[in-house]
């Protein structure tokens, strides 16, 4: 905080109107009304191009994950078309989605960028020096000198002093305004600064001066009258917050008197204070409702006025389980026991979480949120993983725009994050273990749907959905160790493809090849060659066309001057996967599975353990649970 001050210190500064007035025609976004300024604050950010008319503001990065498409149509359909000063800047910018799913972290994200844009050059602000509405300097220009000044400057100006300034004006700065002392000043939400937040309370106790301030009765006491602006304390939220943004929480949850008052801000930008004339105010509202309240007030035609002075955006829940696991785990790493280290893992100070134990809950959350396909021939699962990036049978990235576009609603309903990160702390807990695995992140998860739902329908669909991410674990468990069990993986690797790559060249140029021992000429090793294809089910028909594929791939990046290697073709990289882990079933399955292994198979376990433990990311303890279980699925 003392930091924070000191920074403040550095960049403060002290001048008059005139002053001040020279900056803005140098630079006029100094005067951006609050609309533009977060606009601009998010632009400066940076942005990304993502795909065809997808674009990534980086403002968001790190913080909300999954809501792309939200922010996009955030930025480029509100604050974009508000920051020119088109009419939908008059609108009350209302976030409405499921619990848990980021609007409240949305706003935030806001809040605290524009306390630290503010402290940067392109963030500069500038208000009338002692204004509690922190004032617009250009404010001080008459009202027949402005259509002059953007003739000759371009710049335009909107709004007049508050009761304060213009007070002040009159009896203390004798009408000179060229001579108003105006500073620099920094949004501070601490500081009630440009920042303000509303929340509903007891309507019996809570009164609308919150927003627009009230009488000082000290200071009537000594200057007499109601109407007197040194006796109105203008520090109600809405006034705090000029320049800036005011967030509402759940704002459809309070009484109507106080909708009244946003209504009069949002459509002519003004607050009506007590014995004042309306006070000009240059603020975004940002509210946030859940989906209930929403739709509740939304069909009510009683609040139709209202309803008009609403611009919604819909904020689903994350529907990409990559996206998901980072919102696990940037939720864990905010908790006091973590130390994040790697993608694949957590290293807690108390707790290990095993590698695609969050995975496992992310499935299962993001399986809950999705809508059946219209489109015959996709599952909940392979939408999932098509969502998530991947290429399943025929289905592929081609595809995602259109499944996107069956439900405009989807995520909407379904497991919050906050039910996750519950099942998550479950587990931790659960047996006393200091690590947790993906078994006991699905045990949580089924001890937790009876709390979750008395449903019994939607119990048993919440079940079925455990049960798909299960099935999808264990094929990932028996590649995972399986894979520790092939000894140097990559070399084993390299070598079967450049024994499959020498006989499919020799087979397609119609050759001989070497064998390895004898060095003989010999015919091109027709059931190696099989035994690799038939892994990813290349008929015998497709031999040919699949081999002088590959033949072509070779031939192209020798022309470019690279290798062919294991990762360069997706298909024979899983061919070759396949084929090192079928050759070794066997040998995990009775490695694992017996209860007293002899000192080979004991020599074996512990090499696995320690690779699993120095390569993929677990402890001792989570890479013999895991071995355990693999074995009890090979043996079935």
């Amino acid at each position: 905080m003392s930091e924070q001050r000191a920074h403040e210190r550095e960049l403060a500064w002290e001048g008059t109107f005139a002053d001040y007035l020279d900056m803005v025609i140098k630079n006029p976004r100094i005067a951006d009304l609050a609309h533009a300024r977060i606009y601009n604050m998010i632009l400066d950010a940076g942005i990304e191009e993502i795909g065809e008319n997808q674009r990534r503001y980086k403002f968001f990065e790190n913080e909300l994950y999954g809501l792309d498409r939200t922010l996009q149509l955030l930025v480029e359909e509100y604050f974009s078309p508000a920051a020119r000063r088109l009419d939908i800047r008059k609108r009350i910018l209302m976030l409405v989605g499921p619990v848990g799913g980021g609007k409240s972290t949305l706003v935030t994200l806001i809040k605290r960028g524009l306390e630290r844009y503010s402290k940067t050059p392109n963030g500069a602000i500038y208000a009338i020096k002692g204004c509690p509405m922190h004032e617009e300097p250009l404010h001080l220009i008459p009202e027949d000198l402005r259509p002059q000044f953007k003739q000759e400057f371009g710049i335009h100006i909107e709004g007049d002093l508050c009761p304060v300034c213009r007070y002040r004006l009159d009896n203390e700065w004798g009408t000179d305004y060229h001579k108003v002392p105006v500073e620099r000043i920094f949004f501070s939400e601490r500081d009630r600064v440009g920042i303000g937040t509303f929340k509903p309370a007891d309507p019996k106790s809570q009164d609308v001066a919150e927003l627009t301030g009230s009488v000082n009765i000290q200071a009537l006491t000594e200057y007499g009258r109601e109407s007197d602006p040194r006796a109105y304390n203008f520090d109600g939220e809405l006034n705090i917050a000029n320049r800036g943004v005011m967030e509402f929480i759940e704002m459809l949850k309070a009484e109507k008197r106080f909708l009244y008052e946003l209504n009069t801000v949002a459509g002519e930008q003004t607050i009506k204070a007590s014995r004042f004339a309306l006070i000009y105010c240059d603020v975004a509202v940002i509210a946030h409702t859940n989906e209930y309240e929403y739709n509740s007030y939304f069909s009510n035609k009683e609040n139709e006025a209202m309803i008009d002075r609403i611009f919604v955006v819909k904020v689903p829940y994350n529907l990409r389980v990559s996206d998901e696991v980072r919102i696990y785990e940037k939720l864990i790493s905010q908790s006091d026991m973590s130390d994040r280290s790697t993608d694949s893992e957590l290293n807690l100070s108390r707790i290990h979480i095993a590698p695609y134990t969050l995975r496992v809950a992310a499935m299962f959350a993001v399986l809950t949120r999705l809508k059946p396909s219209k489109r015959a021939g996709i599952s909940l699962m392979t939408k999932m993983k098509l969502y998530d990036g991947e290429k399943v049978g025929d289905w592929d990235q081609r595809h995602v725009k259109e499944l996107r576009e069956e439900y405009l609603d989807e995520g909407m309903t379904g497991v919050s994050p906050r039910f996750i990160i519950n099942r998550i702390s479950a587990a931790l807990v659960r047996g006393g273990k200091n690590y947790v695995t993906p078994i006991d992140m699905l045990r949580a998860l089924r001890d937790g749907i009876t709390e979750y739902t008395n449903n019994e329908e939607e119990r048993k669909k919440l079940l079925g959905f455990i049960d798909e991410v299960r099935k999808e674990f264990d094929e990932y468990a028996k590649k995972e160790v399986q894979r520790a069990f092939v000894y140097s993986y990559d070399e084993s690797a390299k070598t079967l493809l450049d024994n499959y790559i020498d006989n499919v060249e020799a087979y397609c140029n119609h050759e001989k090849v070497k064998h390895p021992v004898t060095g003989e000429d010999i015919d091109p090793d027709e059931a190696l060659m099989r035994s690799i294809e038939e892994q990813i089910n290349i008929s015998e028909n497709q031999k040919r066309e699949f081999r002088e594929g590959i033949m072509r791939s070779v031939g192209s990046l020798a022309r470019r001057g690279l290798t062919f290697t294991v990762s360069s073709d997706e298909r024979l990289r899983e061919a070759i996967e396949k084929k090192l882990f079928a050759d070794l079933k066997n040998i995990v399955k009775i490695t694992t599975s017996t209860k007293t292994p002899d000192a080979e198979q004991l020599k074996k376990v512990n090499e696995v353990v320690e690779r699993m433990c120095r390569e993929q990311g677990y402890t001792p303890e989570s890479a013999n649970d895991l071995l355990r279980y693999v074995g009890t699925l090979l043996n079935r």
